[in-house]
């Protein structure tokens, strides 16, 4: 007798580097782009392999357009893994763009990315989840098959709150971040995918980051890690909840990791004021396998594109209107 089909997951990877999350942060030094592609793209490649899993990276086009990364991000696809396009300078608040900028922000990044990787992305995400109706109709323009730039959970204005508390910003900075992480009211947006109906009439497939079905509160690896600080007891009861929770109210979750996950404060100690760099990556390696195995189990795993054909050959997607 035939085993019953497990329901599908998507697993994706910010690739932020060293640089972005300093300038975010508003830290001196950023400018000159320090880098831990040439650790972190091999590391994460072998723990996929050991994994048995492939997945979406979603590259900053910054990054792509320096000859220094260039070995680093061409590890990527040939180790068999898709490539998306995280913006080129990687500021969260893409949202503030003109649509001639955000065109801008796009073919540079596609430029680079596709000279790096031998790939012209199909899928975006914006940067700390910006986004905007000029950004989905700009990615319409040019033919991208998804977005997955929200995260529908509503602790968005604390996450920020605890940022701008570490941070060390000017009232003009904190203004162009004022939205980072979004609002409370994100709570209220699908945690399932769904299609965007545009002010042009086109439709555009969004792939929300999950969160827990009706509760609304993040799962995503950066979290698990919070959880772990405190006890793997917790992490454990937490994630159950989440996979339990995808699973009976049908919602195909998109899992997102991001480089601070495996990557340890001894590694990084530039950017030990974020939260969970102050464990060391051995204890970062046990908890990404532990978690990534248990989501394996409970579903199948696919890199973005694939996700989306699926979904996109779905005829029950729930539909919303973008505003004018």
């Amino acid at each position: 007798m035939t085993a019953p089909a497990r329901p599908i997951a998507a697993v994706s990877l910010d690739a932020d580097n060293q640089w972005s999350y300093m300038k975010t942060h508003g830290d001196a030094g950023w400018e000159s782009f320090p880098s831990y592609l040439d650790v972190l793209m091999p590391y994460t490649c072998d723990l996929f392999d050991e994994l048995g899993i492939r997945i979406t990276y979603f590259i900053v086009g910054q990054d792509a357009a320096l000859p220094v990364n260039r070995n680093a991000l061409a590890l990527v696809t040939a180790r068999g893994h898709e490539v998306g396009n995280h913006s080129f300078k990687h500021e969260p608040w893409l949202h503030r763009y003109s649509r001639a900028e955000i065109k801008d922000e796009l073919s540079r990044a596609e430029q680079a990315i596709g000279e790096a990787c031998g790939v012209r992305p199909v899928g975006f995400r914006g940067p700390g989840f910006s986004l905007s109706t000029d950004v989905l109709e700009t990615l319409a323009d040019r033919g991208y098959t998804y977005d997955g730039s929200t995260l529908p959970t509503w602790i968005g204005p604390l996450a920020r709150a605890y940022y701008f508390r570490q941070a060390k910003l000017t009232a003009e900075q904190r203004e162009e971040r004022s939205m980072l992480f979004g609002r409370f009211s994100e709570g209220l947006q699908p945690n399932g995918p769904y299609r965007w109906r545009l002010p042009s009439g086109r439709t555009l497939l969004e792939l929300p980051v999950s969160t827990i079905p009706a509760l609304k509160t993040p799962f995503h690896l950066s979290y698990l890690i919070y959880l772990a600080r405190f006890s793997d007891a917790l992490l454990d009861a937490y994630l159950t909840v989440a996979i339990e929770a995808c699973r009976r109210l049908d919602t195909p979750p998109s899992f997102l990791l991001h480089p601070l996950d495996v990557l340890g404060g001894d590694q990084v100690p530039a950017l030990r004021f974020f939260p969970g760099m102050d464990l060391d990556a051995a204890r970062k390696r046990e908890i990404f396998l532990h978690v990534l195995g248990r989501l394996r189990d409970a579903f199948e795993l696919l890199p973005m594109n694939e996700y989306a054909r699926r979904l996109n050959a779905r005829t029950d997607l729930p539909v919303r209107r973008a505003a004018a």
